[in-house]
């Protein structure tokens, strides 16, 4: 009688495992990468950078600031922040970048340092390019409203 109780549950098993999986194969996900993840993903052809001079208005508070050009070439690793070539405060000025925030300057604890924060060292962990290209999903988001001084 076990065998039998144990046959029967292996195959319920069975055929809960093919009738998920043939559940699953009827609404292929669609993943938003044009390319297999293990390979450099191209830009699409609806990419375009955004044709706006300057920086782009934030949408809320703290929003950390849109890169207005392509990074695609840049270096940013353990070794090296090519970023750092041109908006680091030894070189913004002759660069004419602007420099990064006194915030990226200063450890966990609030004290100054004389070169970039390594909490802060990945830009492109906040910071992103900006673009004009359509919405990957829907989305219902609107800016916050200016905020009003008396």
């Amino acid at each position: 009688m076990k065998k039998s109780v144990l046959a029967g549950v292996a195959a319920l098993a069975v055929l809960v495992g093919i009738g998920g999986f043939a559940v699953a194969q009827q609404d292929q996900v669609k993943a938003m990468r044009s390319d297999p993840v293990d390979e450099l993903n191209r830009l699409g052809p609806d990419f375009k950078w955004a044709e706006k001079e300057g920086r782009m208005q934030r949408n809320y508070r703290q929003q950390p600031p849109l890169i207005p050009h392509s990074i695609a070439q840049y270096q940013i690793d353990i070794r090296t922040n090519q970023c750092l070539s041109c908006h680091d405060w030894t070189k913004a000025g002759e660069r004419g970048a602007p420099t990064l925030s006194m915030t990226h300057y200063l450890d966990r604890e609030g004290n100054e340092l004389d070169h970039i924060a390594g909490t802060r060292y990945f830009c492109n962990q906040c910071h992103v390019p900006q673009a004009d290209v359509p919405a990957l999903v829907d989305n219902q988001f609107e800016p916050s409203a200016p905020i009003q001084t008396r």
